[in-house]
């Protein structure tokens, strides 16, 4: 197997690398835009049996997530792992069970078939996602490059949005809007794409080979055992992920900023529609300008972190002031009833999908560094336990927002398809957009002070690991450099490079040694 830094990360890998995400940014648009109202209208199932789909399928992703993670990360110990990529494995054998996302489009069948479909490909989601957000850590090692494979791979899922909306759409012109063959069709299409995307991804990345010290081999010995260990190193290694300190910073911005554009976008429409007193088709325009500009938005990010070096707090800081700015515009047209031409209004949203776009690009760029800082602590490549964490921290944060939108909403008088709401209905709609979503933003804004990962101190990070892998000694770190390790690993550096294992694994040698002379 190739270590990273014997191959360049160039834009045809990186375009191979984020087809993926066609799947990642796309299957569950296509799913949270169409599914509801096909279930309802053309499988015979009541809303609340759609509903409890939707939600036991919630749950167990919740669970199916970071056990993935954990597979991954030690699934290079075992003979498949060895020989197909233990990450890259899970990707050859998804492709072409990706065409079971067709079989979610198939009319007449009972609920236990609509149950178990969409299981399926939650499952399927969970062994494509996390094994692969993995690989930009696996791939190489440079800033730039990872600038780069996030950079595009983004891009990809924002073209995945825009499928999914327009995809049926042109269906239609076709089969006729009431027809329930355009939605089995989209579901054939998009089966093949996604099928074709994992299998390129498959093909153009590579996994950099671990390099183990014998005592880590020999602690994965002694995790061989029952389901019960199994779990418990799970949850041993889950807990273990939140004692870095930059990605607790960084999980803290994540949720921040992404709750407060699911917070936007859930209520978005309502405020067009009754606090500005606008037709809906102007909030479908609005917003489909932001998701448009979102390509391109992406693009100027990458290049903002990667050949002008700006540094990743610097641009979410940027990107946090303009969407802050644009929320306030919103609010002043709303409090003084401006009259604002479309025009106008669109030029604002294909702006707001510019900023937009570096809250999104950003924190996952971010994501694939904090590996290397867990690996000063650990010695060890985790990449699947942080990508498990990360997917579900994401899929919980936006069932929690939009259940407690829901909630808010409903205390607050709103009543579902009136023509009008009472005063403090739309209160709470401008209140959720506005100020809920800038006080999310001030917290992330806040703590990108905090965060010091930049692309000199990952340089100086990487340097250090790179030396105590070839024998460097703890005397031999300069001031600089521990000065750096001390910020993003949150502990001291006489504390990181497996130090408290090395002292654990000691203690426990030492009992056992008592132990065995008590009985002697």
């Amino acid at each position: 197997m190739v270590k990273p830094t014997e191959r360049r990360v160039g834009y045809g890998v990186a375009i191979g690398y984020g087809l993926t995400d066609l799947f990642g940014g796309g299957a569950f648009a296509v799913i949270g835009t169409w599914l509801l109202f096909f279930y309802t209208t053309y499988c015979g199932l009541s809303v609340f049996e759609a509903g409890s789909i939707f939600a036991i399928a919630r749950v167990i992703d919740a669970i199916l997530s970071p056990i993935m993670g954990y597979i991954t990360d030690n699934f290079g110990n075992t003979w498949l792992g060895r020989k197909f990529g233990r990450r890259r494995f899970f990707l050859l054998i998804s492709s072409p069970l990706m065409l079971l996302y067709g079989a979610l489009w198939v009319t007449d069948m009972g609920y236990w078939y609509y149950l178990g479909t969409y299981l399926t490909i939650e499952l399927l989601s969970a062994m494509v996602l996390v094994p692969w957000e993995t690989l930009s850590s696996e791939m190489t090692n440079r800033f730039s490059e990872r600038t780069r494979l996030s950079g595009v791979r983004l891009m990809f899922s924002a073209l995945g949005s825009f499928l999914a909306v327009s995809v049926p759409g042109i269906i239609m012109t076709y089969t006729g809007k009431d027809n329930a063959i355009t939605y089995t069709l989209t579901g054939v299409i998009f089966s093949v794409i996604y099928c074709v995307a994992v299998f390129i991804t498959w093909l153009t990345t590579w996994e950099a080979k671990d390099i183990q010290p014998e005592e880590d081999v020999a602690q994965h010995s002694a995790r061989q055992g029952s389901l019960k260990a199994h779990l418990k190193y799970l949850f041993v290694d889950l807990a273990s992920s939140f004692k870095i300190k930059a990605f607790r910073q960084h999980l803290l911005i994540y949720i921040c900023s992404f709750t407060a554009m699911d917070a936007f976008l859930a209520v978005f429409t309502y405020f067009v529609i009754y606090g500005l007193k606008q037709d809906a088709s102007l909030a479908s325009l609005l917003l489909s300008n932001m998701m448009f500009m979102s390509i391109p938005g992406t693009f100027i990010f990458m290049m903002l972190l990667g050949r002008f070096n700006m540094t990743p707090s610097n641009a979410l800081r940027m990107s946090y002031l303009s969407i802050v700015a644009i929320f306030l515009f919103l609010f002043a047209v709303y409090l003084w009833q401006w009259q604002v031409p479309t025009l106008l209004f669109s030029a604002v949203f294909l702006f707001l999908g510019i900023v937009r776009a570096g809250l999104f690009y950003i924190p996952w760029n971010i994501y694939s560094f904090i590996p290397d800082i867990d690996e000063m602590v650990t010695c060890k490549r985790r990449e699947g336990i942080f990508a498990g964490v990360m997917v579900l921290t994401r899929k919980s944060s936006v069932a929690i927002a939009i259940f407690m939108i829901g909630i808010v909403l409903q205390e607050s008088g709103f009543v579902k398809g009136n023509g009008a709401q009472p005063e403090s209905a739309i209160h709470a709609i401008v209140g959720l957009m506005v100020f809920v979503t800038t006080a999310l933003l001030a917290a992330s804004f806040w703590l990108t002070f905090k965060f010091k990962l930049t692309q000199r101190s990952h340089k100086l990070l990487i340097k250090e690991v790179a030396r105590r892998k070839l024998g460097g000694t703890a005397r031999g770190c300069d001031a600089e450099t521990r000065v750096v390790i001390k910020d993003l690993t949150g502990y001291e550096y006489d504390e990181v490079w497996g130090a408290s294992r090395h002292t654990t694994a000691r203690d426990t040698t030492i009992e056992s040694e008592l132990k065995l002379k008590g009985r002697l």
